[in-house]
């Protein structure tokens, strides 16, 4: 008899069968990720701003002996995230880190998909020099 229930137990669980015995559709659907709640828009569009690292921000510590472009690759190499500030307002920056590093403390256009305060990034125009 013990061993009937485990061997029940056991064929529940690998078919997904819950106790009604109905292969599962009573169960509810697996919950949106983050990224599929809002969807970001399909086109990219610009974004200017100053390319920093979410630690830092628009103001990089007085006592370090580097640049702000020294600060941030610094930060981002000790595992902060890339960022575009423009005023008070913070993006995280994804993608293109071998653009970004050179972007590194210089005011930049970020060609990009918005998703909340994270901008995919497409492209990244520096100004001319």
């Amino acid at each position: 008899m013990l061993a009937v229930f485990f061997v029940t137990v056991g064929a529940a669980s690998r078919d997904g069968s819950d106790e009604t015995g109905q292969g599962g559709q009573a169960q509810s659907t697996p919950a949106k990720s983050a990224s599929q709640a809002v969807a970001p828009s399909a086109e990219a569009q610009p974004y200017e701003g100053v390319v920093t690292d979410t630690h830092c921000g628009a103001r990089h510590s007085a006592d370090a002996a580097q640049s702000a472009a020294g600060c941030t690759r610094s930060c981002v190499h000790a595992g902060e995230h890339f960022a575009l500030v423009d005023g008070d307002k913070v993006y995280v920056l994804e993608g293109e880190p071998e653009l970004l590093k050179r972007a590194a403390g210089v005011r930049v256009t970020v060609m990009g998909t918005r998703n909340n305060d994270t901008i995919a990034v497409a492209s990244v125009r520096l100004p001319a020099s």
